[in-house]
């Protein structure tokens, strides 16, 4: 029966951290801690998947606002203080960081008890993943089709990003992964009319910019975990659907360690 990564999360409380006792031997296991913020929506469920399920690390913690009691061992839940601040909250040792800022689906209970950030929370974060120890940091940033100018999606694109890589690490992957549209709501007859008129600009989106599937973003942050060398690798939203059709180790190779 395949693994529901959710069932992998458990409470922490009472617990210790700890080393999976398989997990030295797991095939493919990466030495040391993976903490996640934001094990949530389609991507958090399958980079758990990927990456906890298969004991990827040595031991993996996901950031949450209450306890998960169903699990496996080798994961296990941290509980985010309600009211401390980030920077106050206590450290967690861990070497490797996902940061996602998919929102919880509704319908999964499991997931609403799990803490995902807010994008203006990320440098706060990264400085306080920094402080747990964290080296190789990777954020999948959302990307609202053919709204970013062509030169920011291959570098840094805010003030905020700018910050997240000033904190030292040895290594950070920004993931632009191109989103749907939400859901809009109009105030009068008026604006629906003006949106709609508008609407014409998404047929005009390249095909390279539209949203891929949550198992392949996967399956890249997956790779480039595991080939990056030191430095800031950035993953234009083309990149990150290009890698979809064809060779995935290929296209990542390319990206975080190009041959001059």
């Amino acid at each position: 029966m395949a693994l529901d990564p959710l069932q992998a999360l458990q409470a922490a409380a009472g617990r210790r951290p700890g080393l999976h006792p398989d997990a030295a031997t797991a095939p493919g296991a990466t030495r040391g801690a993976l903490l996640i913020a934001g094990a949530t929506g389609a991507l958090g469920h399958e980079l758990v998947r990927r990456l906890a399920g298969r004991h990827r690390y040595d031991h993996t913690y996901v950031l949450a606002r209450e306890p998960i009691r169903d699990g496996l061992r080798g994961v296990e839940t941290v509980l985010t203080p309600a009211v401390a601040p980030i920077a106050g909250w206590p450290l967690v040792a861990a070497d490797t960081a996902l940061v996602l800022f998919e929102p919880p689906r509704l319908y999964y209970d499991r997931e609403r008890a799990l803490w995902t950030p807010e994008p203006a929370q990320l440098p706060a974060l990264a400085g306080w993943l920094r402080a747990c120890g964290v080296r190789t940091l990777a954020v999948v940033q959302p990307h609202d089709q053919g709204r970013l100018p062509e030169a920011l999606k291959h570098g840094l694109a805010s003030l905020d990003e700018q910050a997240v890589v000033a904190l030292g690490f040895e290594r950070v992957l920004l993931v632009r992964s191109a989103r749907k549209p939400g859901p809009q709501r109009f105030a009068n007859p008026l604006e629906r009319l003006a949106a709609w008129m508008l609407s014409i600009a998404r047929f005009m989106v390249p095909t390279s910019e539209q949203p891929v599937r949550a198992s392949k973003v996967a399956e890249l942050i997956d790779v480039a975990l595991r080939l990056a060398p030191p430095g800031v690798h950035v993953a234009a939203p083309e990149l990150v659907w290009r890698a979809t059709q064809g060779e995935m180790r290929a296209v990542v190779q390319g990206w975080v360690a190009p041959v001059h």
